[in-house]
This record gives C-alpha cells, structure tokens and sequence, in this order.
C-alpha cells in the first residue's frame, strides 16, 4: 500500500473498510488473470461508496470493481496498474423483504445462497441458480447479468431486477429502488448499468424479483442420440408445462467426472454420448413424476430417449443435479485449453456441435466438452488437451482454436459471451464481431458517463 493518495483516501473511510491486499482480491478462478491495486477498500454503506468514487474522479484512479471474485473473463482483475479495487463484501444487508409484492431489496455484497435462504424463510424463490452461489454476490451477478440454469423459465439477471441503487462515475448516488412493475419515466439506467461489468458505476443495492415457491419438483436425465435429438426433445418438454431447466451434458463431461474422482454418482454404468437434465417445477395438483415418464414415453416413441432415469426421491434429485453441478470441477481438474461461453439460435446448436467439432479436430488433437443450458442457447464449448498431454502444450495454438470457435458461432448469428460477460478476455473478440453502430453508441455512453475513465478501464472496451 504506497499509492501517493492512499494517505488522502484514509480520513474518507469507515474503520475497517481498508483491507489486506491479498491473493483472494487478485487472482480470479482460471488463474488467466492476476491484477494490481493501490488499496483493497470495502465500503460499508452507499454513501462511502460515494466518497471513494468522488475521490478516485478528483485524483484520475482507476477503480476496479470486486464482488465475490468468481468472474470467469478477468472483469476483477487490473493487471497493469494499481487502482482502487472496491469490494462489496461488507454492502451484505438485506434492506427489504416484501412476500405480498414478491420483491426482496438486496444489497450488492449479498451472497446469492444467502439471498436464496431469505427468499425461502418468506416462501419465496429467487430464481437465479449457478454453481458459484456460495460465494457469488448480487453486485457481481448484475454487472455481468448473470444467466445459470433457470433462465429458461425466469430469464437472466436482468430480468430479475426491478430497481437499483447505484453510483455513478461523478460520485452521484442513483436512487433507483422503486419497487414498480411499470416506470415509464425516461431512459432505462437500470438495465443500461446491469450487465455494464461496473464500468459506468458501482450498483449497491437492487429491488430483486421473487417468485412463488414450486410445490412438487421433479428431474430426470434421459439419454438421447445427439444434440438434434435433444432438441427436439425440448419441443416436446415445453408444451407440458413447469420445465425449469433443460441441461445438455456430453459424453466427455461424465467421463472426466469419472477420471478426476469427483465425488458425484452418475446415472449410468455406460456412459452416454449425449444426455439431458430436465427439471420441472409444478403446482400442488401436479405429478412431476407422471409428466416426466409420459416425457420418456413420447420422446422413446419419436426415437429420440433410449434410456433415462426419473428421480424417486429428493436424495436422488440432488445426486442428478450433482453431475450437472460438478461438470466444471471436473473440466477444471483437467485443465482447459480454451473455454467459450457462447449463445446460439437454438435451431443452429446441433449444426454448430457438428462442424466446429469436425474443423477443430482436424487442425488439432482435441477433447470437447460441450454441455450447458440448451433451453436458451446457451452453450459451454471447451477444448481439453488429449490423454497424456496438459494445456501448456497447446499455449502457442490457443488463441488460434478460440479464433475459430468464435467464428463458427458468428456464421451462425451467435454471440461468442452468454453469460460471463466481455470482461478484459474478450474485448479483442467484441472489437471484431461487434456491430459497429452498437460499439460507437457503447463508446459514447462511456465518454459520457464516465469522462475521466476511472471505471474499470479495459474491461469490456479498449481502454483508449
């Protein structure tokens, strides 16, 4: 900590805002990414927010935001200079619960189980479901509008949020909690600054959406011939009403469970090529079981399902969510030459698991792991090294392999960032496939929110 204006900075804070600069504050889980900072500062409310920011405009210090530390594009981490890195961790008050308007007010630091716990101990749900949520922050989850695995039902981050509570780059307080359904009164802050990545201010707190609680739940994996098949399997799924989730999950994923010891149980002794996760959430009247079976029957007499198994008890529901769940561990142990998180139109997914798999292997000896959330698109496309190899020995080829994995999905109309955001990794990519209207309207809106350009510079856009 020998930053010139840190000694400037301390009478603006709160005892205990300024923390140790750790390890935890600037490594993010890939390791890709190690950043810098002047000062590890974590305010207590929004009004020290305010003044860090105000300083940090009147000085010219970048100022990196830093939720729970579990992005996966760098967004966290400043390598090249030393800047303010602004925790949330201590903006972890629940403001609000408001069980008759199904609405929950949140504070940014919130960690998503904790808010999940809340929703529950009022009968509610919050909806927003991913494998990070025991660390994950609402702060960090609306910056990159986050997705997981019910988007298919409630939709991503955004869709979750009424209203925000924000600072902006001039040090200005947002005052954007309303707890309206309809506000037709002027540009739309809100969803301009969910998914901005924290480069045109700092949200603090938001009015989050609840729902009613599912009354009998049900989930089943079903084997089925290829990703066209499980697709079509979905047209079938949707019309019975109550599906939540509808997970992809390949061959290679169960099998590197089954190579690193991950302590899950698969559903199968053979291994399937492709499989789905299918999870339905029902009224009280309703029999997820008999939904799902009648399901099986359909899709086994349209020769799509071989095989399957339904849940019989919550024990095994849980163990059919594990697979899924662990899929990331998994490919984590392993070492992944190149991960994407990419969108696609749902009729052009089986195309595109087709021939970017076949152009791939034929530039390079590669294992594919694909799975991920088919209802909305949204697919994880990650390349492994073969048996016997480790990623550093693709390290000069892996810009090359992502290089054509985004190209693939652009002459599909998909989007090379789903759900992680653009961060520092894929600003190079969003320069070139960027619609170049969008990149200029982006590029104003930055210039005019945040002149000095202290709001986390190089993420998302080139920092000029």
């Amino acid at each position: 900590m020998t930053a010139d204006w840190l000694n400037d900075l301390m009478p603006l804070l709160s005892k205990g805002a300024l923390r140790e600069t750790g390890e935890t504050y600037l490594t993010e889980p890939r390791g890709t990414w190690r950043g810098s900072a002047g000062a590890v500062v974590a305010p207590e409310d929004t009004e020290e927010v305010a003044r860090v920011i105000r300083f940090a405009g009147e000085r010219g210090v970048p100022v990196v935001p830093w939720s729970g530390g579990t992005g996966l594009v760098g967004g966290q981490t400043m390598p090249d200079a030393a800047p303010i890195l602004l925790s949330t961790e201590r903006l972890n008050r629940i403001r609000g619960v408001y069980p008759s308007e199904n609405v929950m007010v949140a504070e940014a630091g919130c960690i998503l189980a904790d808010v999940h716990s809340t929703a529950e101990e009022a009968d509610r749900l919050f909806p927003l479901s991913l494998a990070s949520e025991g660390t994950a922050r609402i702060g960090g989850l609306l910056a990159t509008n986050a997705g997981g695995v019910q988007v298919l039902r409630y939709g991503n981050a955004r869709d979750l949020v009424l209203g925000i509570e924000a600072v902006l780059p001039s040090g200005e307080i947002l005052h954007g909690l309303r707890r309206l359904r309809k506000d037709n009164t002027g540009y739309d802050l809100r969803n301009l600054l969910i998914g901005a990545e924290g480069t045109l201010g700092i949200i603090t707190a938001a009015a989050l959406r609840l729902f009613p609680r599912p009354a009998r739940e049900g989930t089943a994996v079903l084997v089925v011939e290829s990703p066209e098949a499980a697709l079509k399997l979905l047209s079938h799924a949707l019309p019975l009403g109550g599906v939540t989730a509808f997970e992809l999950m390949s061959g290679q994923g169960m099998r590197f469970l089954q190579d690193t010891d991950v302590p899950v149980r698969l559903p199968f002794a053979d291994v399937p090529e492709w499989s789905v996760l299918i999870d339905l959430g029902l009224g009280p009247e309703d029999d997820p079981t008999e939904r799902l079976e009648r399901l099986f029957i359909e899709g086994h007499e349209a020769g799509l399902v071989s095989d399957g198994v339904i849940a019989s008890s919550e024990a095994q529901r849980r163990d059919l969510w594990a697979v899924r769940e662990n899929i990331p561990e998994a490919n984590k142990r392993i070492g992944a030459i190149v991960s994407n998180d990419i969108a696609l139109p749902l009729s052009a997914v089986p195309d595109f698991i087709d021939g970017c798999g076949d152009r791939l292997r034929q530039v390079a000896d590669l294992r594919i792991n694909c799975f991920g959330h088919l209802g909305d698109g949204n697919l994880h496309y990650n390349l492994f090294p073969p048996e016997g190899r480790s990623k550093s020995d693709y390290a000069d080829r892996a810009e090359d392999l992502r290089g054509i994995v985004d190209e693939e999905v652009a002459l599909r109309g998909g989007s090379f960032s789903a759900e992680h955001g653009v961060g520092r990794l894929k600003v190079g990519i969003l320069e070139r496939y960027g619609d170049p209207a969008k990149l200029s309207a982006m590029r104003a809106i930055k210039a005019a929110l945040d002149p000095k350009g202290i709001m986390n510079p190089g993420a998302v856009l080139r920092q000029n």
